[in-house]
């Protein structure tokens, strides 16, 4: 009589593993983006200037930040990224063992860094005026939205 093992094989583990790695990454970089929009955030709302983000015409986070395109709906584009990342941390650090969840996060990341692309255009090409926090914002989206893709591609390589 033999023994059938439920246990995960070395291989399963290893890959358990870096996937528990690659959602804590996730949702530190989730919370940094939470922190990063809402100075933005603040930064909308301020009446004084800023210095730590003024570097003349060409960089400057309140020319940005007070501009017309601050705002989507009447909501500041700042709002939109603390839910954002807040949506994205939930799901890498309370939902992750839930199978739908690389995929929810990969479509919301992905939704992202499109929008986060389309403001660094207005910000390029329209205003002429760069926001360091915005493209910190931009460069924290992209990289939860590679390590999404990746846990997505696992995923499937695993299934």
């Amino acid at each position: 009589m033999s023994a059938i093992s439920d246990q995960p094989s070395a291989s399963q583990q290893t890959a358990a593993k870096g996937n528990r790695i690659l959602f804590v990454v996730i949702a530190i970089l989730a919370l940094a983006g939470m922190v990063v929009s809402a100075v933005s955030l603040q930064r909308h709302y301020a009446k004084s200037a800023s210095a730590f983000c003024d570097f003349g015409e060409r960089f400057n986070c309140d020319i940005v930040n007070r501009s017309e395109y601050s705002g989507l709906m009447g909501i500041p584009v700042a709002g939109i990224g603390i839910a954002g990342y807040g949506a994205l941390f939930v799901l890498a650090a309370f939902y992750r063992s839930r199978a739908e969840t690389r995929l929810r996060l990969l479509v919301a990341a992905a939704a992202g860094l499109v929008f986060a692309l389309y403001l660094t255009y207005v910000e390029g090409y329209v205003l002429e005026t760069w926001c360091i926090l915005c493209l910190s914002s931009l460069a924290l989206i992209a990289i939860i939205t590679i390590l999404a893709g990746a846990l997505k591609a696992r995923a499937g390589l695993n299934a």
